[in-house]
């Protein structure tokens, strides 16, 4: 790997093996990565990077786009089909330009915008004061119950009524369960609002139907490739016809110039396996090892946010352990033992961002490496482990070991056809 950089670059070459040693010797447990399938890097690496490609299939600025035009043509049908959208936008660099052009098509700046907040579960590009939402669009947050840590439909319906949004946006990037997009449906038009269904984290859920799906309910759905999807990283827009034009004119020129077209033909690849029943039962096990990561955390006496998990994340509030640790300290002491995840605010977190109350966990990575769910109880105790006896080395040193020994056995690069998970029955659409 990496033969002609070696020659041309070697100092870039070693640090590109030493990140991918790295990563081969490492449980990652971040809820928003993954790895990609082998076709799908090879797309990435394709020429096509070398091409400039300004427009749409059929109306582009530049001459020499047929062959491009048909691949461009071939990740949306592929995108349509699998989710059984209207129109697709296959050219959003990120989540974030997707949602952004979303709004744009849907909403006038200024107009008043109802989403979720971010430390609540939300994201960024849901209404933060810091990122372009929160400084272009008058932004209402809705959060969760104090008690249960779910969503507050009927809160959320209140909200609605009082400040009548233009625009109300579901989705989260912390929230370990099934949200009801028919309910915010049924909401946003009970006061007359778009519906825009931001997916990014449950996509790969949603396609396999082990999630709800809001696309025959909202008007505009936006997702990243990559996290559950385990495509490259990009994103997508799906929309109603009568949105198509809107959309495409707010990605094109509204938020992004020529698009990634061999990022666009590694999205193609994507969608082709995320249509495949590996890649179903490759869901299915995804949404098992949570439910088994998050039964094993609880038996060894943590509180995880919401008692549980219906998808692919999970979240530990360390406030209410013994372990009197902070989100961030717990991160960097399971990165020393070889595990890696992030700090996460909790529900009412009273700690800032940088520091946190608690940890978020997920499974998408793991499973693609072939851990199951007896694994990942594994996991779970070792957790327990390394937080619970924060300066014991002998501890750390022996989950050193153990992570070494799972990675050992489930290298990556290598793809494995999963079975069907025999644990804990999922959501079914």
């Amino acid at each position: 790997m990496y033969s002609d950089l070696h020659h041309s670059d070697p100092v870039l070459a070693a640090l590109l093996v030493n990140s991918l040693r790295e990563e081969e010797g490492r449980l990652n447990l971040i809820a928003s990565e993954n790895y990609a399938s082998q076709a799908v890097l090879a797309a990435q690496g394709c020429p096509l990077s070398s091409k400039y490609a300004e427009g749409y299939p059929g109306r582009r600025y530049y001459n020499g786009c047929a062959a491009i035009d048909e691949i461009e043509a071939l990740a949306r049908t592929r995108a349509r089909e699998l989710f059984g959208a209207e129109h697709a936008n296959v050219q959003p660099h990120s989540g974030t330009q997707a949602n952004m052009a979303a709004y744009y098509a849907l909403v006038d700046p200024g107009a008043t915008i109802l989403g979720m907040d971010l430390r609540q579960g939300g994201h960024l590009s849901h209404g933060h004061p810091a990122n372009f939402s929160g400084r272009t669009y008058k932004i209402v947050s809705y959060g969760l119950d104090r008690e249960t840590e779910r969503i507050d439909y009927d809160a959320v319906q209140k909200l609605a009524e009082e400040h009548r949004p233009a625009l109300v946006v579901a989705g989260a990037s912390s929230y370990p369960r099934a949200i009801d997009f028919g309910r915010f449906a049924e909401i946003a038009k009970s006061v007359g609002a778009f519906f825009l269904a931001d997916i990014a984290h449950v996509a790969g859920l949603v396609a396999a139907r082990l999630h709800p799906d809001p696309t025959p309910v909202a008007d505009v759905v936006t997702f990243t490739t990559h996290k559950t999807m385990r495509g490259p990283r990009g994103a997508v827009v799906l929309s109603r016809t009568m949105h198509a034009k809107g959309v495409d004119r707010a990605v094109f020129p509204g938020v992004q110039g020529g698009p990634m077209l061999h990022e666009i033909a590694a999205k193609a690849v994507c969608f082709h396996e995320a249509s495949q029943e590996t890649f179903r039962l490759y869901q299915r096990s995804v949404v098992a090892n949570a439910a088994a990561l998050a039964d094993s955390l609880a038996a060894e006496g943590f509180r995880l946010v919401t008692g549980g998990t219906d998808n692919h994340l999970l979240l530990i509030d360390l406030s209410k352990s013994d372990v009197a640790l902070t989100g961030k300290q717990a991160a960097t002491l399971l990165e020393e033992a070889g595990i890696v995840c992030n700090k996460n605010v909790i529900p009412f977190d009273t700690r800032p961002p940088d520091v946190t109350s608690g940890i978020r966990l997920g499974t998408p990575a793991a499973t693609a490496r072939g851990f199951g769910s007896e694994e990942m109880r594994a996991v779970g105790r070792a957790i327990a482990g390394i937080l619970r006896a924060p300066d014991d080395e002998d501890v750390k040193k022996r989950v050193r070991q153990q992570v070494h020994d799972w990675c050992a056995a489930f290298p990556l690069g290598v793809e494995r056809r999963p079975t069907a998970p025999s644990s804990r029955k999922v959501f079914q659409a």
